[in-house]
């Protein structure tokens, strides 16, 4: 077996587990972060739900470490208040990014398994362990009963091979493999990335590596501990390791050889991490502010390496830069170093540990028209503010905010004249009655076909609107950021069926991404694929979603606004506009369980 195999079946009640099996999977620790958490406590409070083991139960307040906003605070009350009456461990404002957390506490240990309202809970592949962001739905469950169901993916394998260049950083190796897969060749794939400079890779940058996992849609990325990274966890936790190794004989459906002196530092241009280009051609592109932090670039390691460059220089003038350590103490090693006075003597913005720009509750953000260099995991448009994102390693970022534009190289005299920066304005859906569609596993509706691929959750749900608990509001904000959509909410009906192309729901854990269409009454919705997170977070939430090749629309002609009937059971899809057949495939068992049940909870 392989490594996910064997780790899926050391927590469940099986001998041997195989890609497609659904599995039952006992989860190590149990996590709800600041944003998520209030919607999980809901929903226990409102389904009557005790928690299965507080010692494996957590809190972790990342998102806003301030409680700067009004209803962020609320949530964190709410949760806090939850937390001391089921004697919950809670990391509070002043911890840091719980993820990190899970790794420097030894919440999770390699071999271990762990969950968490966080897409980027399969950091945990960094070392050797199981983690995976999921919806309030599945976390309430799992609070719960202490297991998720899951089902097993297919394994591929990818080795290094050639020699690492001196200038590639950790951030620089995911953007190349960003470039090379893009957001949907290895979706809903588990990689196993092997060869001598991946054993070389120290805890940080498998930490940068494993982080983008969720962006390039494969469940995780993993890195097998060596004994050097053993060690370090070991002093780091306290606790003795015992890692999980995929068997010599374990099977892949994919194996890739990939030369890594080919690679070069990167950047990703704005609007999606998986649109990479070199650094050098896109040097001189006129910068705003610069961000180094997130849980992707937030390790000590990051932090020296952004400090070595700034010491005894000045941030370009007009040129903001935020620094965010991931973890408080991260924050208190880079004091102890001298790190903290050499980014405030270089004229950096330190702020407490957290999630900073991913999260739009801290430092971080940027404003219309401002265009950014930022170390964080994602640049959808409006995920860090409404300018535009560049993502870049930790280097790339300390010299571009010296220069003034982006480069990788020192700069001793910057160009430093006025110029214009491009931006978008957001525009606002209307607001929608929640309409419910009578329970069947018969569809029939107006086609909404929208041939996009990698439709991310914050076009489909933006952050600004996370704080929302009640579906009865989420319809109205549904597609508001996706470009030619906007209006989607005010122009839909109850009974509309969405069409659209791979990879739909790539990104965040959100559940509102999947409730903003229940409160509309979108009765289904096809696509070529979904991101995994997403899937899930329908499938609990009984939203019908199901799969299709794209064959389908030659065989029925199918057209934007036709009228059209599809049968979950068995499959077939038909366009009444033209009296035409096809096949798609229909719900799987778990699927229509949950469904009749109308919904996980």
């Amino acid at each position: 077996m392989t490594i996910i195999e064997k780790i899926i079946k050391n927590h469940s009640d099986f001998e041997i587990v195989k890609p497609g099996d659904i599995v039952d999977v006992e989860i190590d620790a149990r996590v709800a972060r600041d944003f998520g958490g209030a919607n999980v406590v809901k929903n226990l409070i409102d389904n009557n739900l005790t928690i299965n083991d507080p010692s494996k139960t957590f809190f972790t307040f990342d998102t806003n470490p301030g409680g700067s906003d009004q209803k962020y605070a609320a949530n964190q009350h709410f949760c806090r208040m939850f937390a001391r009456e089921n004697n919950i461990k809670v990391f509070d404002i002043n911890t840091g990014i719980g993820t990190h957390q899970a790794i420097e506490q030894g919440l999770v240990l390699p071999g271990g398994t762990f969950v968490s309202t966080d897409s980027h809970a399969n950091i945990m592949g960094a070392i050797g362990a199981f983690g995976q962001g999921m919806g309030d739905q599945d976390i309430a469950a799992v609070w719960a009963k202490g297991k998720a169901w899951f089902k097993v993916p297919e394994s591929v394998k990818i080795e290094f091979t050639g020699k690492r260049p001196q200038n590639v950083t950790a951030k620089d190796i995911v953007l190349n493999l960003l470039a090379i897969f893009g957001a949907n060749k290895l979706l809903g794939k588990s990689v196993e990335i092997i060869g001598e400079e991946a054993d070389n890779l120290t805890l940080d940058e498998r930490i940068t590596i494993s982080s983008m996992a969720t962006e390039m849609g494969a469940i995780i990325l993993f890195f097998e501990p060596n004994q050097r990274i053993i060690k370090e966890l070991e002093a780091m936790t306290g606790k003795t390791i015992t890692p999980v190794y995929p068997d010599k004989d374990a099977f892949y459906s994919e194996f890739h050889q990939i030369d890594m002196s080919t690679f070069v530092p990167m950047v990703a241009r704005p609007g999606h991490p998986h649109d990479d280009t070199s650094v050098e051609s896109v040097k001189d592109v006129r910068i705003d502010s610069a961000f180094i932090g997130s849980c992707t670039n937030g390790r000590m390691e990051d932090l020296r390496i952004a400090a070595k460059i700034l010491e005894g220089k000045k941030v370009a003038p007009g040129i903001v830069l935020k620094i965010v350590p991931s973890t408080d103490d991260i924050w208190k090693q880079a004091l102890d170093e001298g790190l903290i006075k050499i980014f405030k003597d270089a004229g950096a913005l330190v702020s407490n540990a957290g999630c900073a720009g991913c999260a739009a509750g801290q430092v971080g953000q940027n404003g219309p028209d401002e265009v950014t260099v930022s170390t964080g995991n994602r640049n959808f448009a409006g995920k860090q503010g409404k300018g535009e994102v560049y993502l870049a390693s930790p280097a790339t970022v300390a010299y571009s905010s010296l220069a003034g534009y982006i480069t990788d190289t020192s700069v001793e005299a910057p160009d430093l004249s006025p110029y214009q920066s491009k931006g978008f304005k957001l525009k606002a859906g209307a607001k929608n009655e929640k309409s419910t569609a009578q329970k069947s596993m018969i569809a029939e509706g107006r086609a909404w076909f929208i041939p996009v691929d990698d439709i991310d959750t914050d076009m489909i749900f933006h952050n600004r609107y996370l704080t929302i608990t009640d579906i009865k509001e989420m319809g109205q904000y549904a597609f508001d950021n996706l470009k030619g959509y906007e209006d989607f909410a005010k122009k839909a009906q109850p009974g509309d069926i969405i069409i659209t192309g791979k990879n739909f729901g790539a990104g965040s854990s959100r559940q509102q991404a999947v409730d903003c269409f229940l409160s509309l009454g979108i009765t289904a919705i096809l696509a070529e694929s979904y991101g995994a997170i997403y899937e899930r977070n329908a499938i609990n939430a009984a939203m019908p979603i199901l799969t299709y090749s794209p064959v389908i629309l030659e065989e029925t002609d199918l057209k934007d606004g036709h009228q059209i009937r599809v049968n979950f059971e068995t499959g077939v899809f038909e366009n009444l506009t033209t009296g035409k057949k096809s096949k798609i495939n229909p719900f799987y068992p778990v699927q229509t369980e949950i469904f009749m049940n109308n919904g996980l909870l």
